[in-house]
């Protein structure tokens, strides 16, 4: 007699999340990508921003944190329309709770009347990238990685067929030579860069709403590849003076220190390491050579790792599992 198996119900997992209808859909929609790398999504395209000439907003959530994401988003709705923009209750979304920003987020995507004139995108840019932009040795600044997200975000709306106008953004370093930056890449548009610009313009609000929402219900979902037991709200906010956060900083794996989760390029996770991470010490190419020479025509140890380029060999479990991957061939 076969083995009565239970039927389990379905989970997120299950079904997959094409797009972004409402703020149920946008967890499901996160879990579905790779938050090691990072996503960008795109609502649909209202056919009045095709239309009429639209003003387009940008900000970011989460530039400070030393755990998680940083959400760089965009808003864009006629000029015609500015009205829905209050109507929607936009202000500086840091001034906001977290449920009015979250029920905010499902208004502009439910409401008939915010679908038929506002749209929005969002690019997360995964902790794990940031990371390697900053720490590489051609080092690519946290201001720089949010330059290239705004105009790419900028871009995309451009693709979209957005007809943009006026853009709005908040300013990252000093306002006027960012805006001079923008203003030689998109000489067409009339461009405002600002400080505070989600307090001054509601569309940036609305932008910096978007970013903020994906921002909290990324950490929300957070899956922990290197740590698949680890309770989702166990890192707190992700901010350094948190608590919660302070404490899970001090649980390092003593080898390969944080998961992904982590920026390792901020001092605060530095300095963590430095007091109780091992100590490791990598061989330079100059030793390697050096060492090379030394060796009287005995076989290189790596003789023995190497691989035929036409064998399709699997990674051993051990590797999968700590989600260590190649960097360079040996």
């Amino acid at each position: 007699m076969g083995k009565k198996v239970k039927q389990e119900p379905e989970s997120h997992s299950d079904v997959k999340q094409s797009r972004i209808e409402n703020l149920e859909t946008l967890g499901p929609y996160i879990l579905e990508q790779d938050n090691a790398k990072n996503f960008v999504y795109v609502s649909d395209i209202p056919q009045l921003c095709k239309d009429e000439p639209c003003m387009l907003g940008v900000d970011e959530a989460g530039r400070g944190p030393v755990l998680g994401p940083m959400v760089y988003g965009i808003a864009f709705c006629p000029l015609s329309k500015k009205d829905i923009l209050k109507q929607l209750g936009f202000s500086d979304s840091k001034q906001l709770t977290e449920e009015k920003r979250d029920q905010i987020f499902d208004e502009m995507n439910r409401k008939d009347f915010a679908k038929t004139a506002l749209g929005w995108a969002v690019e997360a840019i995964s902790p794990n990238v940031i990371s390697m932009c900053m720490l590489r040795r051609t080092k690519h600044s946290l201001n720089e990685v949010s330059m290239d997200s705004a105009i790419g975000l900028i871009n995309s709306a451009i693709d979209a067929g957005v007809n943009i106008a006026e853009v709005y953004v908040d300013t990252v370093g000093p306002p006027e030579k960012y805006q001079a930056k923008l203003k030689a890449i998109f000489p067409k548009f009339k461009i405002t860069v600002a400080k505070k610009a989600d307090s001054t313009y509601p569309i940036v609000s609305a932008a910096s709403i978007a970013a903020k929402v994906t921002r909290d219900h990324a950490l929300k979902v957070w899956k922990f590849r290197e740590r698949p037991n680890e309770e989702v709200t166990s890192f707190g906010s992700g901010y350094p003076g948190d608590p919660t956060t302070k404490k899970f900083l001090g649980e390092i794996d003593l080898v390969f220190g944080f998961p992904r989760l982590v920026r390792f390029s901020w001092s605060t996770a530095g300095n963590a390491l430095e007091k109780k991470a091992y100590d490791m010490e990598f061989e330079d190419e100059t030793d390697a050579k050096d060492a090379e020479k030394a060796s009287y025509g005995s076989e290189k140890l790596s003789k023995y790792f190497a691989t035929s380029k036409n064998e399709n060999r699997k990674r051993h479990e051990y590797f999968r599992e700590r989600c260590l991957e190649h960097v360079a061939d040996i």
